[in-house]
């Protein structure tokens, strides 16, 4: 959700400060600062949660997907532009606190040849009034971090499926929200993580679903990316994504690069994380670019900020799989997200992409350029949708992202990713937080699916 400006409805005027220090109790999922982390603590099921489904949840096939849009700034915007180009869709409605927002893309949509959606825009909880009264199966969120869980759970309280981009949630408390509420009233809750449908990661999940990496045993990724310019910018996420480093200090966005490895290790569909470790670097980046980049007397040169620089967590999953999961926002530095996959015969490392396979490389234990194997193991997906993902976002894996999304719900099948995948993957954010303020003391993950792990199967080689 862009927040250039703020409504006069008296729900709606929380100030950003106040917003980023109430808890769940006042709008449902914005709890930060050691409150939050002193939760995470406890991995034990809320009382009163029986067993979990037995089967993955796949809701009853529909001729159209009638969507709400919750938050149409950049990527909201992005993803509109998908799902306007995918058959089946019909967006019906959106939301956002920018009027001009919401016209932009109800002309876009006009453009495709849809009716004009419905305008949502009397402040940030607009999407309340919009869950009540449209008829959706859907609804879609972009907004700041905090806003995932309140707009989800509305979402699923009034009959829709959610969707919400990452994280899901970053306290404990609000996975388990996610997980109790699409459990209750049946519905999908689903973390659209586009990177398990990178180029790369997917050519590599289906390398490693042939067995060519031998057993899975250790896996590296990470989001480091100098977001420096942008979260000190006056627009877009620099509204809103600084603020996080105030009182936050652990792994905020883990999930870019656990996402691919997860499914690499079958995490909630044969094995799951166990518990984790987390340190952090010292803060220096952010003071020293105020410093640099903004005249004396100006309010950023005093801000302080409790984010280290670097963030490291290590994971052990329960059949003792390794992994390390990195986040670097604040220094200076070329962007990478790892991506690292080791078996008992071979890795693939990323950035630059690489591959290594006892009996096939080199005898000397040379790399080998990946594109080398993109033509005999590049994913189903990318092979039926490569050229009709040109041009979106992030080298196309979002539109196949959303393309995936839009077929399950069409043809009435399980997600690629679920409500418990959302909560396990988004659970790291406080989880770290919690290690980090305990000296980097082990820090155990809930079970969100309750044992049915050991007998869920592993995400499949899908099709388009």
């Amino acid at each position: 959700m862009s927040h250039d400006n703020h409504s006069d409805d008296s729900r709606n005027n929380l100030d950003r400060r106040d917003l980023l220090k109430v808890g769940a109790a006042g709008i449902g999922a914005a709890m930060l600062g050691a409150s939050a982390s002193a939760r995470t603590a406890s991995a034990a099921t809320p009382a009163g949660l029986g067993q979990a489904p037995a089967d993955l949840f796949a809701a009853p096939p529909m001729e159209q997907v009638r969507i709400g849009f919750v938050g149409v700034g950049l990527q909201g915007s992005s993803h509109c532009r998908n799902l306007l180009r995918i058959e089946g869709v019909q967006l019906k409605a959106l939301c956002d606190i920018v009027p001009e927002k919401v016209t932009r893309v109800q002309q876009w949509t006009e453009d495709a040849g849809q009716p004009k959606p419905t305008a949502y825009t009397r402040g940030e909880w607009d999407f309340r009034r919009m869950c009540e009264e449209e008829e959706l199966d859907l609804v879609y969120t972009a907004t700041p971090w905090e806003w995932h869980v309140p707009v989800c759970v509305t979402a699923m309280e009034n009959g829709k499926h959610a969707a919400t981009e990452i994280p899901a949630a970053y306290n404990i408390e609000d996975c388990w929200r996610l997980v109790e509420n699409a459990e209750k009233y049946h519905k999908h809750c689903v973390m659209m993580e586009n990177v398990n449908y990178g180029r790369w990661e997917s050519m590599v999940l289906n390398m490693v679903r042939q067995g060519m990496f031998g057993e899975i045993l250790h896996g590296e990724g990470g989001y480091l990316h100098d977001l420096r310019e942008i979260k000190f910018e006056s627009q877009n996420e620099g509204l809103w994504r600084r603020n996080h480093a105030w009182t936050r200090n652990g792994n905020l966005y883990p999930t870019h690069g656990l996402g691919p490895i997860a499914q690499c290790m079958n995490i909630n569909r044969g094995d799951r994380f166990e518990y984790l470790v987390s340190m952090s670097s010292p803060s220096r980046g952010l003071q020293e670019y105020a410093r640099e980049h903004f005249p004396e007397g100006a309010p950023q040169r005093y801000e302080r900020f409790a984010l280290g620089d670097v963030n490291v967590s290590l994971i052990r999953t329960a059949n003792g799989k390794t992994i390390s999961v990195s986040h670097d926002t604040n220094l200076p530095r070329p962007y990478s997200r790892i991506h690292l996959v080791q078996g008992t015969k071979g890795l693939f490392q990323g950035y630059p992409n690489r591959v290594y396979i006892e009996g096939r490389s080199p005898e000397s234990h040379e790399w080998e350029d990946a594109e080398a194997y993109w033509d005999e193991f590049q994913h189903p997906l990318w092979r039926a949708m490569e050229e009709r993902s040109q041009g979106a976002g992030h080298g196309g894996m979002d539109f196949i992202e959303d393309y995936r999304l839009i077929q399950c719900l069409l043809e009435g099948t399980p997600t690629d990713m679920n409500v418990y995948d959302a909560a396990a993957l988004s659970a790291v954010c406080g989880l770290s937080e919690h290690s980090v303020a305990h000296k980097s003391a082990p820090v155990d993950f809930p079970d969100f699916t309750r044992g049915r792990w050991k007998t869920t199967p592993p995400l499949a080689i899908v099709e388009a």
